[in-house]
């Protein structure tokens, strides 16, 4: 009989995963991948580049389980190798930027009108969201990682510095930087 993953604790899960377990690590991406497509989403643009990078978060963590302490919660693990693919994907976007001079891709879906009426007010809250992602897209990595994992995450201020490796005041402070520059930025 196949035991209920779901009562575990995440430390047991990472440690039946180790000794060969499918069903613990299926225990983790099942409780992990949404916030971590979250996280992911809130950094990268394209819906699909961030479920791309989910899916190799989660591939890159079951590779180094054997570093995972089970001391610290999974989910700030986990998220640590998140923002690192973002980062990761971020300067490799520059580099095909610089070489391709590609167009950005929310510019073209910017171009293309969503003629049904009927579905205005959706729209508008889709256009309001698009904003938002895009002026969160504007901040440093500096400002942008502690906004998403604080607001978005709702991680504490003292979890996204111990992700971020950075004391709790500079969290508070990137924070408060973050919502001035989005207010500026989004004229409210």
């Amino acid at each position: 009989m196949r035991p209920d993953y779901s009562t575990f604790p995440d430390s047991d899960l990472a440690t039946m995963s180790l000794a060969g377990s499918d069903g613990a690590y299926a225990e983790i991406v099942r409780r992990y991948r949404t916030p971590l497509f979250r996280l992911i989403n809130g950094s990268v643009p394209d819906p699909d580049e961030a479920l791309d990078l989910t899916q190799e978060t989660l591939v890159s963590a079951h590779r180094a389980l054997r570093r995972y302490d089970p001391a610290r919660p999974m989910r700030s693990w986990l998220s640590a190798i998140a923002l690192n693919k973002c980062r990761d994907w971020a300067r490799r976007r520059k580099v095909r930027q610089f070489f391709t001079f590609a167009r950005d891709i929310d510019d073209a879906a910017e171009l293309i009108a969503d003629d049904r009426p009927d579905q205005a007010v959706a729209a508008e809250d889709r256009q309001e969201l698009a904003r938002l992602r895009r002026a969160i897209s504007t901040l440093s990595a500096s400002l942008r990682e502690p906004l998403l994992l604080h607001t978005v995450e709702g991680l504490s201020q003292s979890e996204a510095a111990e992700i971020l490796g950075i004391s709790e005041k500079a969290v508070e402070t990137r924070l408060r930087r973050a919502r001035i520059q989005l207010h500026e930025h989004l004229g409210r």
